[in-house]
């Protein structure tokens, strides 16, 4: 099959960045990326490319390379998937809130309705990829609905997931570690529609760098590979608690295991809990796809990783109130960083997020400053948990556009995203305007604390030793 126009269904963070590479480095073939929600669109298709509603680094010279020519963003869904050889479905797969699952599983819906959306409109030949993170088998379940509708169409489904990192994704798609394309690798038609989503990864990516497995290997493997990463993340995170009161240094431990060859250094930063829209809702997932299958202990193993996590969030929370004075009541808290990492305006499951809601119970008075992240969208992931009313949320919380201003006359900040531009802040000004004492809370291990002592702070780090004491202070335990 000769790709000619692709349809996208999803303009998140995942379709609108890589259709925007597949378009730039395919000028050959049209690429429409397609949703139903017209202010996304519209944001996709805003003049000024500084303002589309995914901020990504290199994205918008991307787009403005594009966009016009073979780059296309449109709400007429039919339209797109009619003239569409390949359809990539890349839409929200949230875990489900109700029903069998509820808390874990993944919520098919929006998947089942573009299957049954393409099953309506089409009258040619398909090749369907999986974009999306999804549950494996969930091939078989687009299989079963595309191939009972009776209209002669013959559909081709094919898993690609995306292996990029919010904040890199315009390199991560350009330089790419692997492409995994899982298909039905038994018949000449699987192979033809794997070949004809190679070829277009081959315009660009090395042909060693393309691995195809079969459709259930794809689906399982992206689940695993962040199942892997979380559990870096949640173990070096618990050996932080370790070192604080043993007087280790986290920073130096994961320097000296990340130079074993065995391991390496990756996500090995100790931090107050990772986020993003990937690794807890997989790795729940993956959760509940071993309880499925009866597979206790798999299941427990991996929901320790998210166990983990939840707990450095809450301990981190829990360590602001009783530093100060187990008492936060009427308190401004500073809270540098909403997004759940530095260089993108992405907050979901940020750990910002629940570090505040902790905080909000105790009754501080919250003033938040992110670099990208809109207020209506820091208020939206609060008044989602249900805490507390949305009354009571934008009473004792408010954002701000400047962080000096967000830091004045506060009695401690949290750093709770990575953002360079925090690095670079008078810390003098910010220390002359704060209450006294001046707590700083570095929840990504970010500042250099021991500038932070000069100038008169109390600095705290995750992992980090408040003193140290001489080796022969105690005498070692034994036995």
């Amino acid at each position: 099959m000769k790709v000619k126009n692709i349809c996208c269904i999803g303009a998140g963070y995942v379709g609108g960045p890589t259709m925007a590479v597949i378009a730039q480095k395919c000028p050959e073939i049209n690429v429409t990326v397609v949703d139903i929600n017209e202010d996304r669109i519209a944001a996709w298709n805003n003049e000024d490319v500084e303002k589309i509603p995914v901020y990504e680094p290199g994205l918008p010279a991307v787009v403005k390379e594009a966009r016009g020519k073979n780059l296309f963003f449109s709400t007429n869904v039919d339209a797109a998937i009619d003239a569409a050889e390949l359809i990539f479905i890349s839409v929200n797969t949230p875990t489900k809130t109700y029903g069998i699952g509820k808390g874990m599983a993944a919520d098919l819906k929006w998947i089942e309705l573009c299957a049954r959306q393409i099953a309506r409109v089409s009258r040619t030949d398909k090749i369907i990829v999986e974009k999306s993170t999804l549950p494996v088998r969930t091939a078989a379940a687009l299989r079963e609905i595309l191939d009972n509708t009776g209209n002669g169409v013959k559909y081709q489904i094919l898993s690609n997931p995306e292996f990029l990192a919010e904040g890199t994704a315009i390199q991560d798609l350009l330089n790419p570690d692997r492409v995994l394309i899982g298909g039905d690798v038994q018949s000449t038609e699987g192979q033809e529609a794997i070949s004809a989503l190679s070829g277009i990864y081959e315009k660009w990516v090395p042909k060693s760098k393309i691995l195809t497995t079969n459709v259930w290997s794809s689906e399982l493997s992206k689940l695993t590979a962040n199942a892997f990463l979380a559990q870096r993340v949640s173990s070096i995170n618990a050996m932080s608690e370790l070192c604080e009161v043993t007087g280790a240094d986290v920073t130096e431990v994961a320097k000296a295991i990340g130079m074993d060859s065995r391991i390496g250094s990756k996500f090995l930063n100790s931090s107050v809990g990772f986020g993003g829209s990937c690794f807890q809702k997989d790795i729940l997932n993956l959760v509940y796809i071993a309880q499925s299958f009866g597979l206790k202990e798999v299941a427990e193993y991996w929901e320790q990783v998210i166990i983990m996590n939840d707990y450095q969030k809450k301990r981190f929370a829990a360590n602001i109130i009783q530093t100060l004075y187990n008492t936060v009541s009427g308190k401004k808290i500073t809270i540098l960083g909403w997004a759940f990492k530095k260089d993108t305006n992405d907050t979901r499951e940020s750990a910002a997020i629940y570090v505040v809601d902790h905080l909000l119970n105790e009754e501080a008075n919250i003033t938040v400053y992110d670099p990208k992240v809109q207020s209506e969208q820091i208020f939206s992931d609060l008044d989602y948990l249900k805490s507390r009313s949305k009354e009571a949320n934008r009473s004792n919380l408010k954002v701000v556009h400047d962080p000096y201003e967000a830091c004045k006359n506060s009695h401690a900040i949290a750093v709770l995203t990575e953002w360079e531009e925090f690095k670079g802040y008078d810390w003098e000004r910010i220390y002359q305007n704060m209450l006294k004492p001046a707590f700083v809370f570095d929840g990504r291990n970010l500042l250099d604390i021991q500038e932070l002592i000069k100038i008169g702070f109390v600095p705290k780090g995750v992992g980090k030793p408040e003193f140290m004491e001489s080796f022969a202070a105690k005498p070692a335990m034994v036995g």
